[in-house]
Order: structure tokens, then C-alpha cells, then sequence
């Protein structure tokens, strides 16, 4: 089942994600709706609170369908290590159409419990370590503008208010 992505404004986007407790069927259809959503909307990384489900859930391909093998399930991940820096334009499904250059470590390893429960960790360089870390923000209710500066931040809330009151978002 394909989700409808909610979009900047939902306060479901704002605040902390509750732990995941259950690793069961509910879960593994979850994960595969997340997958299909993601891909639907043509992103390489979803977050269950980006379809209204306050978990601490998230989703990653950064191939793209190209590669079976770099589908990632991050159930309660935490970043334990960030390295370098690397600058990069980033966008969001859940703030369509805006994308801005962000600042992020070069090099992050995640410790997360996959589909299963089972505890793992992995590190990724570039787009994957944007990635751990755009979708670990997104948990923590954390969206990619709070790394922007306050006057890109004010000019992109100020459109996306322009685009609400004219039914556009």
C-alpha cells in the first residue's frame, strides 16, 4: 500500500518518534509499504513519520531499486559515530519541490535493529550517511531546515505559508 507523504506543517514531523517494541507481521508490511511509498515518490530514504506513523522507523535505497542488497530497515537507529564534513544539495519528501545545500558528516556509522529486531550497525560515506543522517533527524522530529541559517530557513517557511494559503500545499 502506497502512503501519502505528510507534508511540512503536520506536527506528527515535530516531535520524537516512539520506540519500536514489536518486531512481528504488522512490522514487516510496514517496512515493505514503506518501501513502496518511498520509491513512489521517488526518494531514497523514508521516515514513518513522513506517512503519520510516530515511529522510530525509516527506510534507505540509495540505488534506487538498482541494488536488492542496499535496502536498509532502521528500526531505532542511533548515530554513534560522525566523521568529516561534506557539504551537499539536499531535499525532502515531506518538503516537496525546495531543496538547499546542507552541511553534513562524510562518514556515519548506525547502530539500528533491522526487520527482525536484530540489532547491527553500518557506516556510510556520502549520500548514505546523509541519508542515516536526514532520517535519524526526521525521528528526533528534526526536518533538514533546522541545519539551514535562520534567513534561509524564515524565506522557505515564508513560501511554503504563501503556498498554504493558496491550497498548493
Amino acid at each position: 500500500m502506497i502512503y501519502p507523504i505528510v507534508k511540512f506543517g503536520d506536527p506528527v514531523l515535530e516531535k520524537p518518534a516512539a520506540p519500536v517494541t514489536e518486531f512481528d507481521d504488522e512490522l514487516k508490511k510496514l517496512v515493505e509499504d514503506m518501501f513502496e511509498s518511498m520509491y513512489a515518490a521517488h526518494g531514497v530514504g523514508l521516515a514513518a513519520p513522513q506517512i503519520g506513523i510516530s515511529k522510530r522507523l525509516a527506510v534507505i535505497d540509495v540505488t534506487f531499486k538498482e541494488d536488492p542488497d542496499a535496502k536498509l530497515v532502521l528500526a531505532n537507529p542511533e548515530i554513534i559515530r560522525a566523521e568529516g564534513k561534506h557539504t551537499q544539495s539536499e531535499g525532502c519528501l515531506s518538503v516537496p519541490d525546495f531543496r538547499e545545500s546542507v552541511s553534513r558528516a562524510k562518514k556515519v556509522t548506525i547502530r539500528a535493529q533491522d526487520v527482525n529486531g536484530k540489532w547491527y550497525e553500518k557506516t556510510g560515506e556520502e549520500l548514505l550517511a546523509r541519508a542515516f543522517l536526514h532520517e535519524t533527524d526526521h525521528l528526533n522530529g528534526k526536518l533538514y531546515l533546522s541545519h539551514l541559517s535562520a534567513l534561509k530557513r524564515d524565506l522557505m517557511k515564508r513560501k511554503i505559508r504563501k503556498l498554504m494559503k493558496a491550497g498548493e500545499w
